[in-house]
């Protein structure tokens, strides 16, 4: 198996999230990816799938993903049914850090009990 194929869920995840300035090249049965994110949680979830395939430390690709907006860790658009702890344990694996989304939208939500559909939410760096 080709590195290329054996990380294919990279790519397209890679794809999926709409990478920008994306290059692939296999060199010596290594694989070399360059792209940009456009927040931090994009990166890591593709760290996590190279890590997923390959395991802590991969031999067999190098991986320089620079992030566009590092101001924020991510933006999250609310999906009916969601509440800040659901979100919150989906970007930072622990639902009590929905105060830290709660403050850092303290200028579109008055409770951290009532969220809308569509809203767009700003994740933040912590």
């Amino acid at each position: 198996m080709t590195a290329k194929a054996k990380y294919q869920p990279v790519l397209d995840l890679g794809e999926k999230l709409n990478v920008t300035d994306g290059k692939v090249e296999e060199e010596n049965g290594k694989l070399k990816v360059w792209g940009t994110a456009k927040y931090q949680y994009e990166k890591n979830l593709l760290w996590d799938k190279i890590k997923e395939i390959g395991g802590e430390n991969p031999a067999d690709i190098m991986a320089d993903i620079k992030v566009a907006d590092t101001s924020v860790y991510a933006r999250h658009t609310v999906k009916s049914g969601e509440t800040l702890g659901k979100i919150a344990k989906q970007y930072y694996g622990n639902p009590a850090k929905y105060q830290d989304i709660f403050k850092a939208n303290s200028d579109i939500l008055k409770n951290p009990d009532v969220i809308y559909p569509d809203q767009e939410l700003i994740i933040p760096n912590i």
